[in-house]
């Protein structure tokens, strides 16, 4: 597109739009302090929007008791918090499942930056409030600046108080921001007065973080953070919409860079001057036809004035177009560019004249920009101006221009001996077209004024002189002359377009290609070698792919043309790309020293892979042009692999699928087809135990329970798994559940001593009395198995302030550290752990159906002795308060 066609509407932009309105719209009431009013603004903002009929939930406003604040809460509906429990203490928090089951329009929750109890869903509140967007629903919020991440750092250096609790500027930046503010001195006085903090707090308050001038530079950072988010707003609105115009709520500057000595100078300029504007900044090289006859020495120059703004902290673009000027002002255009800095070299009157000024025309067609014209000053040492091959031409374009104006002359003589000789002056532009579309615009001229010298020798009386008798023969010979001129300056310029356009089709044949090969790569390994490959052939480098083991360590996968050896300083500079997800090696900041230079291969979360580049010569480097083409490899190398990886996790998770599905099968077909011959079993033994008692009819009843009991467990595990569960909620006497469970345990319980600890005065539970039946048989059943013969096993039970806790306790080895929660898994078996035995189905059977029932099964170590305590928690919601055992 070029700079004076109408601006379309950015396909990025529209769906950045699309993305906004399927989630929650996020309002944040920025502050500069602690009591400039945030919470009143925004109880006072949403007291309007619910006169106006819009569905006002409070899930969590702090008034820190001021009197003002309170009274603006009242005609709100106020969601209850939750309690968490936490080192004896209760402490509240929003209770996040609530308000999403109220769903209201929207929610007001205070205090962004607030880290939650322990024991919350989400450390941090921003991350409650994310959940709310993603669910639709609207929500505003407050925060000061201080809390804001990106300038925790810019806040500790000035107020000497490190901010602990901090937003990411992620959450920040997709929210619409209202400025809170109020005068450092009207915030002082309100201190003073007693209004944000007591009196105490607030005389130590205002000797230390609110000092005027601590509050004056954080009401500048809250002023400026939302500018520039105005500023963001403003781009993504006129990209979507496709306006023309600056739109610049704050400053973006341009610097052009280009091959010359001195450029350096103008990078670092540009970096103050953006320091001082605290702007974003963009160093631009403008590709042109000019640009592939640069020597060695100038594609090093640039390659390092684009490499210095990088480090910087520039963002480096590489643009092509058909002139300099042309690709500074598309790209200004584009990017609402609103200071432009340019060099201004020492040129010849002359050379200004054949090329024109670009600083000239730049300050003349951007009349809405501010430009800044700095000399380019060479440095003390300056880099010997090298000869450019081919400047003037090839000595092959001068020969066959040459041979084509003798063949054209021979045509001349002979269309003249057949009595054409009015129109022979025209076949002289044509080697002039060739020449100049073929070798260029110097050897088109010199094709011209050939062409003119043969005809005015062969054609123009007096023949075979240079001489012009007729002065109307002059006329022709000056037009010829100038037409031809014309003629070689507008092919030179075709044929520049030209090759800037196959230029860029070739490199997005090549990007496509690129793509296309990486879609079908499946593993990572394959993936690596293509990208190896396709990296070394677009960039004409060598190309290697490394990537992390299980263990972490960085493995060096595949390389193009041949897999090389790396060393220890190669590899330490991969690694260095790997953890901070910046370029490293020759030619970058960072370890430079190394042959390789490591691009990382990055996801908004992590890296996933690193690509290394390199040359047969020290001296070879990434060409300047070849920056944005790094780019975009690097683009589709990332999303390559986050679909190998997504499609590497589908099939973990299809290959467990398919096991539990094989898995419950088995046990279900196992344990019908025993339930029936153990029946026969049990039925037969009782018959015989009560014919005949003995010893041995005692083992084989006993033992033929404990496998029906096994039966019964491999039953209710898939019933679990499968979510089948069928609840049957009454009324349950735990004193009665206890009883009826160590009835069942009779013969299994013979060698241990039964302590009950029930209170008979404990309230009913509203629980499923055959699943609870289960648990109880199975927690009881495991402490006897791993006690010794003869140790006691306690069943006691406890009210606490908001449950009732059922507690099993042994005095067997205990717990292995750590695996509290892991014994619960199904066919869990700790290693190193003198708990042996067992299949491991019993407590994953009594965790799901505790699950089931809405109670929490919990394991631990006794306190006291050696031995595990197994828990049944029964929460206040759980529990019937209007009857109770006598």
């Amino acid at each position: 597109m070029n700079a004076g066609d109408a601006p379309r509407p950015s396909p990025d932009a529209l769906l950045r739009q699309v993305r906004r309105d399927e989630r929650g719209r996020l309002k944040v009431y920025l502050g500069a302090s602690p009591g400039v009013g945030k919470t009143y603004e925004m109880l006072a903002d949403a007291a309007g929007l619910s006169r106006a009929g819009v569905d006002v939930v409070i899930g969590v406003v702090e008034t820190h008791g001021r009197a003002e604040t309170t009274a603006l809460t009242a005609g709100f509906e106020i969601l209850p918090r939750q309690t968490l429990a936490y080192q004896g203490r209760q402490l509240e928090e929003m209770d996040l499942d609530a308000l999403l089951a109220r769903r209201p329009a929207l929610a007001l929750v205070d205090e962004l930056a607030h880290t939650n109890a322990p024991g919350s869903r989400h450390p941090k509140r921003y991350q409650d409030v994310e959940e709310l967007l993603a669910a639709g629903i609207d929500v505003h919020t407050t925060v000061n600046i201080q809390h804001v991440e990106s300038l925790n750092d810019l806040v500790a250096s000035f107020t000497r108080v490190r901010v602990r609790e901090t937003v990411p500027d992620s959450i920040i930046e997709q929210a619409e921001l209202e400025v809170v503010d109020l005068p450092p001195d009207e915030l002082i006085q309100r201190l003073k007065d007693g209004k944000v903090y007591v009196p105490d707090e607030a005389s130590r308050a205002l000797g230390h973080f609110f000092s005027r001038s601590n509050l004056s530079a954080l009401r500048e950072l809250a002023l400026r953070q939302a500018a520039q988010r105005v500023d963001r707003d403003i781009l993504v609105d006129t990209a979507a919409g496709g306006l023309a115009g600056k739109w610049a709520a704050g400053e973006r500057v341009l610097v052009a860079v280009s091959e010359l000595p001195g450029a350096d100078s103008l990078v670092r300029a540009t970096k103050r001057l953006a320091d001082a504007l605290r702007a974003p900044w963009v160093a631009l090289h403008v590709e042109t036809a000019r640009t592939a006859t640069f020597g060695d020495v100038e594609r090093q120059r640039l390659a390092a004035t684009m490499q210095l703004a990088s480090r910087l902290g520039g963002e480096v673009v590489s643009a092509p177009a058909e002139t300099v000027l042309e690709g500074i002002k598309r790209y200004a255009a584009d990017a609402r560019t609103t200071q432009i800095v340019v060099g201004k070299s020492a040129r010849s009157r002359w050379f200004e004249l054949r090329h024109g000024s670009v600083v000239d025309r730049l300050v003349r067609e951007t009349p809405d920009i501010a430009v800044h014209v700095l000399p380019l000053v060479k440095g003390a040492a300056p880099v010997p101006q090298e000869r450019r091959p081919g400047r003037w031409g090839s000595p092959a374009g001068y020969f066959w221009s040459a041979l084509a104006v003798a063949a054209v002359t021979g045509i001349g003589h002979l269309a003249g001996s057949i009595g054409i000789v009015s129109n022979i002056g025209m076949l002289f532009l044509v080697p002039v077209l060739i020449a100049a579309m073929r070798f260029g615009l110097r050897t088109g001229i010199a094709t011209g004024v050939i062409s003119s010298l043969c005809y005015n020798f062969f054609f123009i009386p007096p023949l075979y002189t240079f001489t012009i008798g007729d002065p109307e023969n002059v006329v022709a010979f000056l037009v010829l002359l100038g037409v031809a001129i014309v003629v070689s300056q507008l092919a030179a310029r075709v044929q520049a377009q030209a090759t800037i356009a196959r230029k860029s089709a070739a490199q997005n044949s090549a990007l496509a290609g690129i793509a296309r090969n990486l879609t079908g790569v499946t593993d990572r390994i394959s993936l690596g070698e293509v990208l190896a490959r396709e990296a070394a052939q677009l960039l004409q480098l060598d190309a290697i792919f490394l990537s992390r083991d299980v263990d972490g360590s960085v493995r060096l996968t595949a390389g193009a043309p041949a897999l090389p050896r790396l060393d220890t300083l190669d590899l330490a500079a991969a690694e260095w790309a790997f953890e901070k997800n910046e370029a490293t090696g020759r030619g970058s900041g960072t370890l430079t020293s190394s042959d390789w230079q490591f691009h990382p291969i990055a996801t908004d979360r992590r890296v996933l892979a690193v690509l290394g580049l390199g040359g047969t010569s020290q001296g070879d480097v990434l060409r300047s042009d070849q920056h944005q083409l790094l780019v975009s490899v690097l683009d589709q190398a990332s999303l390559a692999l986050r679909r190998v990886a997504l499609e590497e996790e589908m099939a973990d998770v299809a290959k467990l699928q398919e096991r539990d599905r094989l898995k419950a099968a088995l046990l279900s077909s196992v344990s019908h087809d025993l339930r029936t011959p153990l029946t026969s079993i049990l039925a037969a033994v009782e018959e015989l135990r009560r014919r005949q008692a003995s010893s041995e009819t005692a083992i084989i009843e006993r033992e033929a329970q404990r496998l029906n009991r096994f039966v019964a467990n491999l039953l209710e595990m898939v019933r679990v798994e499968s979510g089948a569960l069928d609840l049957r909620l009454t009324a349950v006497d735990l004193t009665e559940a206890v009883a009826s469970a160590v009835h069942d345990l009779r013969s299994a319980l013979a060698d241990h001593p039964l302590e009950l600890q029930v209170p008979p005065n404990l309230p009913l539970v509203r629980a499923d009395e055959r699943l609870l039946h289960q648990c109880l048989v199975n927690l009881i059943e495991n402490a006897a198995k791993f006690s010794p013969g003869g140790s006691p096993i306690i069943v006691a039970g406890r009210r606490t302030a908001s449950a009732i806790e059922l507690q099993i306790i042994d005095e067997g080895p205990g717990l292995p550290p750590g695996s509290e929660d892991r014994i619960f898994e199904t066919f869990a078996r700790l290693e190193g752990s003198d708990r042996v035995g067992g299949t491991g189905l019993g407590l994953a059977i009594v965790r799901g159906f505790a699950g089931g029932m809405n109670l929490t099964a919990t394991a631990a170590n006794r306190t006291d002795r050696t031995g595990a305590v197994f828990t049944i928690t029964f929460p206040e919601a759980s529990l019937l308060r209007e009857t109770q055992q006598c």
